[in-house]
């Protein structure tokens, strides 16, 4: 059960401080600062729990981890699970902090920084731009974890990659769709939203997997001639080693 309670604790962090820096701050620290801490959030979590769990905090991250058959199959629902749990607490929390403000705060009116589009999209941007937004995103996302994480990839740096490109994501992404590439990110603040957050929420599940898979099968093709060319070269190694014993 520890991976899975690292996926939640990693997921509850991403949410509540990330969603937080928009609900608490966003009018004092705008869409860059937003965009840093999303980022920050993800770094400082793929080295606290990374070791326990590789940190995917993102159902679209685990559908890509496991297309490229980087983990056991058996454990992808649980992972899903409490990566969703860990975002709803992480949103309920946010808003239980958020009430407290003068006035209290009603997330339907204030967003609560849902995703959405149409009228609840930043600038205004319709259905098809943030579909499109959230597809091409959520590759340049997975596919930057798949290849950071790789066993050729330099030791250690991979966190950095990935936090920096979270926040390049979010730079991008945040005036189309208030930027999901996460599944989990988006229904946690949608259940509390309820309303327009959840008719259009299917854009945010259906567009992140779709982005996941297509980073995963562009990895693949990338990554795995070199996979390939040795499997053949041990291949001709033994096959030459065996004529030879043969020959003697």
């Amino acid at each position: 059960m520890n991976r899975y309670l690292a996926e939640l604790v990693g997921t509850f962090v991403l949410v509540f401080a990330s969603c937080g820096s928009a609900v608490l701050a966003g009018d004092k620290i705008g869409f860059l600062g937003v965009s840093l801490a999303f980022g920050l959030s993800l770094l400082a979590m793929v080295y606290a729990i990374g070791p326990v769990s590789g940190c995917h905090i993102n159902p679209a991250v685990t559908v890509g981890i496991l297309i490229t058959k980087k983990m056991d199959a058996k454990y992808a629902a649980g992972y899903i699970a409490a990566q969703i749990l860990g975002a709803i607490l992480g949103a309920a929390l946010l808003l239980l902090i958020a009430k407290g403000a003068p006035g209290g705060y009603d997330p339907s009116s204030a967003g609560f920084a849902a995703n959405g589009y149409g009228a609840h999209s930043p600038g205004q941007y319709g259905l098809l731009a943030a579909f499109l937004v959230e597809v091409v995103l959520t590759f340049f996302l997975v596919f930057t974890v798949l290849g950071a994480t790789d066993v050729k990839a330099p030791v250690g740096f991979a966190g950095i990659a990935i936090g920096l490109v979270l926040t390049l994501i979010h730079l991008v992404g945040i005036p189309v769709t208030n930027t999901s590439v996460n599944p989990a990110r988006s229904i946690g603040p949608a259940l509390f939203v309820g309303g327009w957050a959840l008719s259009q929420l299917w854009v945010f599940i259906v567009a992140p997997l779709i982005g996941a898979a297509v980073a995963a099968a562009v990895y693949l093709t990338t990554h795995r001639p070199d996979v390939v060319i040795g499997v053949k070269e041990a291949e001709q190694a033994l096959g030459s080693e065996q004529a030879e014993r043969r020959s003697e």
